[in-house]
């Protein structure tokens, strides 16, 4: 069992208080949605975990399994377990995706011998053309290719737990599809679980949250289950803004 602890996480950027207070326990196998309006914080919360430059703790902790994140940079965060599927992936000229995954499992102490079949078993999967993983990371990646990539990243690593920050932002109805069922598939599979950052439940038609939380004003100020989110998609958040 794998558990990551977020206690009373606060977040300034540029010298603005952006998060207040967060915490979330996220366990194995377990799917959490952090949904709310723009702004509300939640790219912050995934920029946060991962240490993304001018991200600053001002209080708080992160432990996965007992292990303080937040002393660690942001290999090693990749390396203990934590993944992260961004918004927008980055665009990496002249390193090879399939080099970079080969690099990522070597840093992890696992047998990258049969990475060539496991790319191409993974991408069978979610409909990626194989041959991409020959050339650059992103480069000239459609929005779809980009994030069907980042799944694939994903299923080869098998982290412990996933942070997927607006995986449906660009992505077509076909994609969505794929992508959100192969990690649902892992919080099986793997026991994979999932941090899922996201505006809007079509994401939920494959990914079943077990746990949705909102998220407005840095503070997260509702948790319940799934059922949240069906309120939502009818009322809005307009209830919640001024909570």
């Amino acid at each position: 069992m794998t558990t990551l602890v977020i206690k009373n996480l606060a977040v300034s950027v540029g010298g603005t208080q952006i998060l207040n207070d967060v915490s979330l326990t996220i366990n194995s196998g377990e799917v959490h949605a952090v949904m709310g309006p723009n702004g509300a914080g939640k790219s912050t919360l995934s920029a946060a975990l991962m240490g993304k430059p001018g991200y600053t703790v001002t209080s708080g902790s992160v432990t996965l399994d007992g292990v303080d994140v937040l002393a660690l940079p942001t290999w090693q965060r990749a390396t203990a377990g934590l993944h992260l599927i961004m918004q927008y992936p980055t665009e990496i000229p002249g390193v090879m995706l399939q080099e970079a995954m080969s690099a990522a499992l070597d840093a992890r102490n696992q047998d990258s011998r049969q990475l060539k079949q496991l790319i191409e078993t993974e991408a069978k999967r979610i409909g990626f053309d194989p041959e991409l993983v020959t050339r650059s990371v992103n480069v000239d990646f459609s929005g779809g290719e980009k994030k069907r990539s980042e799944t694939l990243q994903l299923s080869v690593l098998q982290p412990k737990i996933a942070i997927l920050d607006e995986l449906d932002s660009g992505l077509d109805i076909d994609a969505l599809r794929d992508c959100a069922q192969r990690v649902e598939d892992a919080t099986r599979e793997i026991n994979l679980g999932v941090l899922v950052i996201t505006h809007y439940s079509r994401l939920f038609e494959q990914l079943k949250p077990d746990f949705v939380h909102i998220l407005t004003n840095g503070r997260i100020v509702k948790s319940a289950g799934p059922e949240l989110a069906d309120e939502l998609e009818v009322t809005g958040y307009a209830a919640y803004t001024n909570v």
